[in-house]
């Protein structure tokens, strides 16, 4: 141990000698990270005096070297044990506070032995092979910096001259495919069932039941159509037409209970002659 009070800059200190450990230069010793070490576990050593602090800041300016993985684990490691060590001495002297704090000695010694678990495994690591630099995944090629993409441009105006000479090729006959359409069903339109429930609602001042607005079966002009698709399509229009006119205010829907007929009836005017929004009576 030697009172040495040099200060050596971050490049100094970030190789020792013979250990490869980075130099220190701390109060009351200056010497190799691995000679403290040692020299510590020998109680040669007065770890009183260590500052955490600047052992933590000097390790931190080695770490920043260009210096294998595995040393900078080696480093992190002996840097472990003197913190260990030094927090040894700050041991309370009663037994059970004493108990305490050797149990969380132990919990600070298992953290170590997996931290030399990870030194063995990033050592591992580093001697691996990597892939993209010393070994290439099968077909992929080696690329020196340069990156290849394949890119298409469309020029437009070939484009137009090539789509308008499809048009003036002469012989080819032009498409007269007609186009699908259904054929017209003679069937009720809601419209029509608009107007029919106008009509009879302004024919009579009482509630209509429903079926009463339903056209009566007729026979179509279509010969194809027939009757009950016909007395279908005059119950779905007269439905929907009921509902849209029940939207817009002009007629009243009216059922007194679950599956009882529905009563259609013209809505109440107010005093201004606009149709009232008071509730649908009941017949």
């Amino acid at each position: 141990m030697d009172g040495g009070d040099a200060v050596q800059s971050p490049s100094e200190l970030s190789r020792g000698g013979e250990g490869r450990s980075p130099l220190l230069a701390l109060d009351g010793f200056s010497g190799p990270l691995e000679q403290l070490l040692v020299l510590a576990r020998a109680h040669e050593a007065d770890l009183t005096h260590l500052s955490l602090r600047e052992l933590v800041a000097q390790l931190t300016g080695a770490l920043e070297q260009a210096v294998p993985l595995a040393e900078k684990a080696d480093w992190v490691v002996m840097t472990a044990w003197l913190v260990l060590l030094r927090s040894n001495l700050l041991k309370p002297s009663d037994p059970p506070a004493q108990h305490a704090a050797e149990a969380e000695a132990d919990r600070l010694r298992d953290r170590l032995i997996e931290l030399q678990h990870m030194q063995a495994l990033a050592t591992w690591l580093e001697h691996r092979s990597q892939l993209g630099r010393d070994v290439f995944a099968r077909g992929q090629p080696e690329l020196l910096g340069i990156t290849t993409e394949t890119t298409f441009e469309v020029d437009v105006i070939e484009f137009l001259w090539a789509a308008l000479a499809l048009f003036d090729e002469a012989g080819d006959p032009a498409d007269t495919t007609e186009v699908y359409r259904p054929r017209w069903r003679d069937l009720h339109s809601i419209p029509e069932a608009r107007d029919r429930i106008l009509r009879l609602l302004a024919e009579t001042s009482q509630d209509l039941p429903f079926e009463d607005l339903v056209p009566k079966a007729s026979i179509t002009t279509d010969a194809e159509v027939p009757s009950d698709l016909r007395n279908a399509s005059g119950w779905t229009s007269t439905f929907v037409a009921s509902l849209e006119l029940a939207k817009q205010g002009k007629v009243v829907l009216a059922q007194e209970g679950f599956l009882t007929p529905i009563y259609v009836g013209s809505a109440p005017q107010g005093p201004t002659g606009l149709v009232s929004t008071g509730q649908a009576r009941s017949s």
